[in-house]
């Protein structure tokens, strides 16, 4: 028999009758969902109730990998170091001088990490309000034309490096493994239009969407599939080389598509874009849009400290950008975070100062990071392990923060818009509403931990609801369909909520 322990989850459920019932519902789901179902697999569970209790515990201490339930650190981390109301600024700068209209010298996009810049998320400003801002900024100053070039500058983050280097190579070509940048543009997504070819082995028509990188070398190297094999396209590209292959098979019968891939250069396609609009608005600019990296314009670049801001814009302040974070499991907003700690902590936003910082804000809250590994912000990297018990001990932590309130706000319950949306579809409302969770899905891997309040938690009051108890739950190693998982982790949720 399993050991498995449940204690009194609400003092609504004092009666030793209740007690028993739940403890023996829950163990014995848990004896025969792992004997079962979960053959093979591994299980981490761990619940901890209002007052400390232990309400739940199957190799609570196993370290296993949490896919995006990383970014509950990630998020939990940054309201609590930055504060909900930081906010990342673009500014628009120059090297030279001005006179009789013309700038006699480079225009700087300078990037202040700013991962919701010229996004079609809701809470970013749209590309036309963006680049009007910073076109009146130019007007103001008298410029009319710009002798040199017009510069995306991503140096912020001081990392040469978009990508984490344990991410999988099949993940770094997607929308979701675009990797960070100093200057990011449309979250670092090249689109294309892609349907099927009218036979098997015809080539799939492919058509560049937006942005559209004129720069770039595409390589189509994928054919139309058999019906029912679906899509099996994978695009392959990098900062070394403005080029992008794609590859594989795209069945006969699906529909036309746009595929959400990953843009390298998305620096250099903001200053392109943001050249061909003021041209548009009758300022020339002679040298073209150039970059600090790949693009370097041939006289190189001056230092940030040296040039001449005209103007900066901000993005929606921390709290909305955390929200949609947890919301949407937005994995470019998750990394940016976890390399601002390290910009704001330790003066670079590099991989192994990102790291160091995190590991001091972890041992701040009376953590211990040597005990999970923790690779990078979102959970991409199969490399990071979290443990049931490090992660409810965070969880608990963050309720000591003064961003608690906030922390809360950005995570969402089952059911929500998101991630979450199938999450309990069919359970009580009134159950569902006390839940405020992380989810995270990998091949094999399911991954929920939040937390469970006594009664209805309402986001714009953060007192409401009561003290709440704190869950993780960790499939790893699972051959069963994502569905199947799913299935598992909402009857764990019914059961661990107390009804």
């Amino acid at each position: 028999m399993i050991f498995f322990f449940l204690s009194l989850f609400f003092p609504a459920m004092a009666s030793g009758q209740v007690y028993h019932t739940q403890k023996e519902l829950v163990a014995s789901y848990i004896d025969s969902t792992v004997n079962e179902d979960l053959e093979g697999a591994v299980l981490g569970l761990l619940a901890i109730g209002p007052e400390g209790d232990t309400i739940a515990a199957f190799n609570p201490s196993t370290l296993l990998i949490p896919a995006s339930n990383m970014k509950l650190v990630t998020t939990g981390l940054a309201l609590d170091a930055l504060g909900s109301s930081h906010v990342y600024e673009t500014g628009i700068a120059y090297s030279g001088e001005i006179s009789g209209g013309t700038l006699h010298g480079d225009l700087y996009i300078t990037g202040g990490g700013d991962p919701t810049l010229a996004s079609d998320d809701s809470i970013a400003a749209t590309l036309p309000e963006l680049f009007g801002r910073w076109t009146e900024m130019l007007e103001d100053a008298g410029i009319r034309k710009i002798s040199g070039h017009i510069i995306g500058d991503d140096r912020y983050f001081d990392t040469d490096m978009p990508e984490e280097q344990t991410w999988q190579w099949d993940d770094c070509g997607t929308y979701y493994g675009t990797g960070i940048s100093g200057l990011t543009f449309f979250e670092n997504i090249q689109s294309f239009d892609v349907r099927p070819g009218n036979h098997t082995g015809d080539k799939v028509a492919i058509r560049e969407s937006f942005p559209v990188c004129p720069w770039m070398e595409y390589r189509y190297n994928c054919t139309t599939g058999e019906a029912g094999t679906g899509d099996r396209l994978y695009y392959y590209t990098s900062d070394l080389r403005p080029c992008g292959e794609m590859r594989g098979t795209f069945a006969s019968d699906r529909a036309a598509k746009t595929l959400e891939c990953s843009n390298k250069f998305p620096a250099y396609t903001c200053a392109s874009y943001f050249a061909d609009w003021i041209g548009k608005a009758g300022i020339e600019c002679v040298g073209g849009p150039a970059d600090t990296g790949y693009f370097l314009p041939e006289n190189g670049t001056a230092g940030r400290d040296s040039l001449t801001v005209l103007g900066k814009t901000g993005s929606a302040d921390l709290l909305r950008i955390a929200f949609e974070t947890n919301h949407e499991s937005n994995n470019l907003y998750a990394e940016t975070l976890y390399h601002t700690i390290g910009k704001e902590i330790c003066g670079s936003g590099d991989y192994a100062p990102s790291a160091q910082a995190v590991r001091k804000l972890l041992e701040d809250m009376g953590l211990d990071p040597g005990k999970v590994c923790i690779r990078d912000g979102s959970g991409l990297s199969r490399h990071n392990l979290l443990s049931p018990s490090f992660i409810c001990s965070f969880l608990l932590a963050m309720t000591e923060s003064p961003e608690f309130g906030s922390f809360i706000y950005s995570l969402p319950s089952p059911g929500s818009d998101g991630t979450l949306k199938g999450v309990m579809a069919g359970y009580d409302r009134e159950l569902t509403s006390r839940i405020r969770l992380k989810s995270g899905s990998m091949t094999g891997v399911k991954c929920f931990s939040g937390y469970i309040f006594p009664t209805r938690h309402d986001a714009d009051n953060p007192e409401s609801g009561g003290k709440p108890a704190v869950f993780s739950i960790m499939i790893n190693n699972s051959l069963l369909s994502q569905y199947r998982m799913q299935g598992i982790i909402d009857r764990l949720l019914y059961l661990l909520s107390g009804r």
